[in-house]
């Protein structure tokens, strides 16, 4: 190749120009670094700095590893490398979304350009504070004309929008008309002058004629002359070439090689071949795992079984405490209840003896009589009889406050009972086995003397409850419930008492007790504590014809009496009981 470079180079003439007194267009003059040649280079110098492509005739083996090796060109398609000449088309390339620095004609940089960054070059984007100054208040807005346009303005104005909102509505209407239906508008006739020719040795004179050309009329449903047919896809891309290795014969040796046993079952043999037991337990595959058997389990259960048992003691000794101070406290709250009940009972001893004493001294003045007087005579006795006595006065009085109070609680719960409710259990009491009402404390001896039947006799078969005496009508007695009916209001004079005081006394406390409890309050009426005490039945007043007392005014006015009058506006005293009252606050 060289040879015949050489020989073609010699037989050639020399060329006319070479081109080496031209001077070089800018656009091919070398930027960057110079490549100077071997007999150019200074014997001073000592480091040589090369920087773009080799001449041609020089790139054997050489490959472009630096933006520097590209020059001002392009890639090389001479060599077989992947070239990235300004990283173009380098996946490793990193984008960015920094913009460019721009500046303004007075050279200021424009930071608007991060605002309008991603819309066009029309779209107004305020950026700046003079853009929410009304055009009015601007400095340099100058003269703002107000005036109307004139009418060309308008009517172009006018065209231009009718036009845009034709373009629209054509638009719209033409997306809604079929595809296939030939509704296009016919275009106009053309006229076309026609001189026939001369043929066939015809030389006569030909006339002109004006022929009318006109396009003929389809019918809009007629079904399409051509069908679309479809493309046929072109051939795939060829696959990619798969690298076999030659092909060569298997030897007995590779078959042997690639040979793979039948599996031994457990299960089936068909074929009755005789297995050794060594094959069978190497074929079933248990000895290719060894197998290590971890005490991590067994750590742990450990674990968790002392946790537990240890959690198991903390819970009883927790619970063990809990009830030592459930018990400590149990017992300081009964020693403070006891004391508190000593002093109380200790008062109250002491306030009703001098009660007591205050009340013999009173008896004493008022009456003489020997009741009193061995009342006085049993309250000089020893000390340990009266400390014994009084004890068992108190328990008594508590028991019978108790038992009242249990009679009270249910005498309410029967007056808020409804009616309904109340009828059962007034049912369910009448008929109640004598026993049922003995164990309740019900039972009552009878006032009547007639004979008590057992309830239970009458649920025979045959008796009095089969029909017998069944038309008297007289069996009960009529004025049963008159005896309970009398006893309501009237209050029973205690036997037991040895004084004659014990009907006043049962009387002011049904009169100081509460009769509807705490249903209604206190139990009292908003005035009703002034009210005198009434003996007696209830006592009303006749109307009177001068309520006011105006005659009996005028006529003692017409008797000019100079006696001292009482005019009839005073009110009357009211009246005071007689009998001195009692205060058995600590019988309540």
């Amino acid at each position: 190749m060289t040879s015949i470079a050489g020989s073609l180079h010699a037989a050639l003439p020399k060329p006319k120009y070479t081109g080496e007194d031209e001077e070089v267009p800018v656009r091919a003059q070398q930027r960057g670094p110079r490549i100077v040649g071997p007999g150019q280079l200074d014997e001073t110098q000592l480091v040589l700095k090369r920087s773009g492509p080799p001449l041609y005739g020089q790139r054997t083996g050489w490959r472009p590893r630096s933006q520097e090796d590209f020059g001002d060109g392009g890639a090389f398609p001479e060599i077989p490398v992947a070239q990235y000449p300004l990283d173009m088309g380098k996946k490793g390339a990193t984008t960015s979304n920094a913009l460019a620095i721009q500046v303004d004609s007075e050279g200021k940089v424009k930071f608007d350009a991060l605002a309008k960054q991603g819309h066009s070059e029309g779209r107004v984007v305020h950026t700046s504070f003079k853009d929410l100054i009304p055009l009015r208040q601007r400095a340099d807005a100058g003269e703002i004309d107000l005036s109307r346009p004139d009418k060309q303005t308008v009517e172009a104005t006018t065209e231009r929008t009718k036009n845009a909102l034709a373009a629209l509505v054509s638009g719209a209407v033409a997306a809604q008309k079929p595809k296939n239906v030939n509704i296009g508008q016919r275009n106009d006739p053309t006229f076309v002058r026609y001189t026939p020719a001369n043929h066939m040795g015809d030389n006569s004179k030909k006339q002109d004629r004006i022929m009318k050309i006109v396009e003929r009329q389809r019918d809009p449903l007629e079904p399409p002359k051509f069908k679309h047919k479809k493309i046929p896809r072109g051939p795939p891309s060829p696959p990619p070439p798969v690298m076999h290795s030659p092909p060569r014969k298997l030897t007995a040796e590779d078959q042997e090689m690639w040979r793979i046993p039948p599996p031994v079952s457990n299960w089936k043999n068909p074929k009755g071949f005789t297995v050794p037991l060594d094959k069978r337990l190497a074929a079933d595959g248990r000895g290719l795992q060894d197998l290590a058997i971890s005490d991590k389990h067994a750590q742990f259960a450990e674990a968790v079984k002392m946790a537990e048992r240890h959690a198991r003691e903390e819970v009883q000794q927790r619970a063990m405490m809990q009830q030592r101070l459930a018990e400590k406290e149990k017992a300081q709250k009964e020693d403070t209840l006891r004391e508190l009940a000593q002093k109380a009972r200790e008062d109250r001893a002491g306030a009703r003896r001098g009660r007591r004493d205050s009340r013999d001294s009173r008896d004493s003045r008022d009456s003489g009589d020997s009741r009193s007087r061995s009342r006085s005579r049993s309250y000089s006795d020893s000390g340990s009889d009266r400390s014994n006595s009084e004890d068992e006065d108190v328990k008594e009085r508590i028991k019978a406050r108790q038992d009242r109070q249990r009679d009270e609680e249910r005498k309410l719960r029967q007056n808020r009972m409804g009616a309904e409710r109340r009828a059962q259990v007034m049912a369910r009491e009448q008929n109640r086995d004598i026993s049922e009402k003995v164990a309740l404390g019900l039972a009552k001896p009878t006032q009547s003397k007639e004979t008590m039947y057992d309830s239970r006799l009458f649920n025979q078969s045959s008796g009095f409850d089969s029909g017998f005496n069944e038309d008297n009508h007289y069996d009960k007695p009529l004025f049963a419930a008159q005896d309970a009916i009398s006893s309501i209001y009237r209050p029973r004079q205690n036997m037991d008492d040895d004084d004659g005081d014990g009907g006043d006394q049962e009387m002011a406390k049904i009169q100081k007790a509460s009769r509807f409890g705490d249903a209604l309050g206190k139990g009292t009426f908003k005035g009703a504590a002034e009210v005198e005490a009434r003996e007696g039945p209830v006592q009303f007043e006749k109307d009177s014809a001068d309520p006011f007392n105006v005659d009996k005014f005028l006529s003692e006015v017409d008797q000019n009496s100079s006696s001292k009058r009482g005019y009839g506006l005073q009110e009357e005293e009211s009246r005071q009981s007689k009998r001195p009252r009692v205060d058995d606050d600590d019988e309540d």
